[in-house]
This record gives structure tokens, C-alpha cells and sequence, in this order.
């Protein structure tokens, strides 16, 4: 007999769902989230058990690797595009597992990419020092606002964020509030710079941009740190079909539902990468500063939009490059 199974997964347990090949329902099972016990109730099945589906959630890393380890084949389902079946009147955990194990049956489940675990805890280390720069720019953003408000002086970024220095005691002396706020700034920012360059050490002594990504480095705007962020997080660049997919993938294609000519609202925005999106955001950013031809492109495309527009055009075209670098 052959047998589909699925795991719908929650923060402390799971609901397991099994169904034969004719799709009727054969059994189900409330399971802690504990790798063994996962392992140890389908045991008696490995034989019959063709695939198992278990939902991208935020905790499907351990799941995942507990039942691949053990040998069964595993299906990450993409929950963005699974559409849950209204013909039901009443549905619960229960119901989501089988659903997913049909759809496994039906060989109609929308599925995503599994990650290789090897890679995945420096991917994270990346993501962390993404979280962490852009808790340093609201910083440096609102230090900036404290001495413009008060004090009409715009300072620069980067002299917000010497470490070598206090320039920014000098721009608040002369009432203790103000200073006392822009001292306690100055040193998270600093520490949050310290904590950013050490995770950038320990990532550039581990991995190294492969083959098939160097040329990301001669794609204007974009570093040794972005580049290993895109390659990390972009995976096999094989398993994008065109550059619309990719690039969509990253967040860099508008959302627009038309019916005969008329708009008819937006999709998921949400849909692809966030990391990825911010990654050639960045890169953007540091084209339009530092590269001539990239700025006239910027200009022109604000000059017939506005400033938001330039910047995603400015974006999808350096993510375009990436995919055929």
C-alpha cells in the first residue's frame, strides 16, 4: 500500500494525517514537537510512506531534518499558494493535515525550497547581521533628527557612526538631556558596530562566494557581504525557470490584479524573500551613490515617476543582472 503523510505543525505540537492511495483517510495523531517521538510513531509505516508534507512555518527547520535523517522524503509545502477547500463546514489541525496529505496524493501540492541544513546556520548568522544593521540605521536616523530638531545642523551618517571618535558629544553640548540621549545612542550604535564587523569576520572564514556567483561582485553596488547574502539565500540559481521568476522571487515585481483592463486590486506582496529584497535594496542604494550611470538612471526614472518608483526600477534591474551573472 502506498501511503501520504503530513505534519501540520504549531509551536509545541503537531497533527499527524495519513492517507492511502485512493486518498481516504486512515489515520491521525497529535504528536508532541519532539524529533524521536516524530520518528518513533511513523516507524511502523517507513515502508509504505511514500512522501511526507510538512508546512513552511517558522519552526519547520527541526522536522524536517529529524524525518530526513531518517530516511523518508520530505515535501515543504508552500502555504502562500495553498488555498484551503471551502466545502468544508467545520475544519480544525485535523482537517489541515489530511489536506495536505491529499494534495500530496493528488500530486498537486505547491511546494518550496528545502534548504541544505549545512548552510543554513551561516545563512542565519547573515540574517541576524541584517537585523542588526538596520537596527543601527534607526539609530543613526534618530540621532540625526534629535540634532537637526534642535540644533538645525544635518549631520553625516558617517560621522554619527565613528568609532574612532566622539563627534557627536560636540554637536550636543550645552544641555545635559540632549547630550545624555545622544551619548546613549552613540554607544549602541557603536556597540551594534563592534557586534556587526565580528559576525562579518566569523562569515568571511567560513564561506566563500562558489563559482557560479563570483561575478555578483562586478555588479555595481554590490560587495563580498551582499554577495554571500544573495548567493546564501538564493540557493541553486537552477531552480528559477526565467529571470521574471527570480526576480519576483525577490520581491522586485509589482503586484497588480487586472480584469479587462481594469485594476481589480494587488496579491500577496509578502510572496518571495524578504532578505533577498532587502539585499538588492542595498545594493541599489550603494549604485545610485557611488556609480554615475547608475544615478542617471535613477534620475531619469524619478523624473518620469517619483522616487519610490526609481528606486524598485533601480533594483529590478541589478537583480535582473544578478540572475544572468
Amino acid at each position: 500500500m502506498r501511503l501520504y503523510t503530513a505534519f501540520d505543525v504549531h509551536s509545541s505540537s503537531s497533527v499527524l494525517a495519513v492517507v492511502d492511495e485512493h486518498g481516504k483517510r486512515l489515520f491521525y495523531k497529535k504528536v508532541r514537537n519532539d524529533p524521536d517521538e516524530v520518528v518513533r510513531i511513523l516507524e511502523p509505516l517507513h515502508g509504505e510512506v511514500v512522501g511526507v508534507v510538512v508546512e513552511s512555518t517558522y519552526n519547520w527547520y527541526w522536522i524536517v531534518d529529524a524525518l530526513m535523517d531518517a530516511g523518508y522524503r520530505v515535501h515543504l509545502a508552500n502555504p502562500s499558494q495553498i488555498k484551503k477547500y471551502e466545502g468544508y463546514k467545520y475544519t480544525d489541525d485535523r482537517h489541515d493535515a489530511f489536506w495536505l496529505a491529499q494534495l500530496l496524493q493528488l500530486e498537486i501540492l505547491p511546494e518550496g525550497y528545502i534548504y541544505p541544513k549545512e548552510e543554513r546556520p551561516v545563512r542565519d548568522l547573515l540574517r541576524k547581521r541584517g537585523h542588526l544593521v538596520r537596527l543601527r540605521t534607526s539609530l543613526v536616523l534618530g540621532l540625526e533628527s534629535i540634532i537637526t530638531r534642535n540644533y538645525g545642523i544635518k549631520p553625516r551618517a558617517k560621522d554619527l557612526q565613528a568609532v574612532s571618535e566622539d563627534r557627536v558629544s560636540p554637536l550636543l553640548d550645552g544641555n545635559e538631556d540632549l547630550l545624555l540621549a545622544g551619548q546613549t545612542s552613540k554607544e549602541v550604535i557603536d556597540f551594534l558596530t563592534g557586534k556587526i564587523k565580528a559576525i562579518e569576520r566569523v562569515v568571511k572564514s567560513r564561506v566563500r562566494l562558489r563559482d557560479e556567483y563570483k561575478n555578483l561582485l562586478t555588479i555595481m553596488g554590490v560587495g563580498e557581504i551582499l554577495a554571500l547574502t544573495i548567493m546564501l539565500e538564493t540557493g541553486p540559481m537552477g531552480r528559477f525557470a526565467r529571470v521574471g521568476n527570480y526576480v519576483s522571487y525577490c520581491r522586485k515585481v509589482p503586484t497588480k490584479w487586472t480584469s479587462n483592463g481594469k485594476r481589480k486590486g494587488k496579491g500577496n506582496r509578502k510572496n518571495g524573500n524578504k532578505y533577498l529584497s532587502w539585499a538588492w535594496s542595498e545594493a541599489g542604494s550603494a549604485a545610485r551613490r557611488h556609480y554615475r550611470c547608475a544615478r542617471r538612471y535613477f534620475d531619469r526614472k524619478a523624473q518620469m515617476s517619483n522616487l519610490m518608483v526609481a528606486h524598485n526600477a533601480l533594483e529590478h534591474k541589478l537583480a535582473r543582472a544578478g540572475y544572468y551573472m
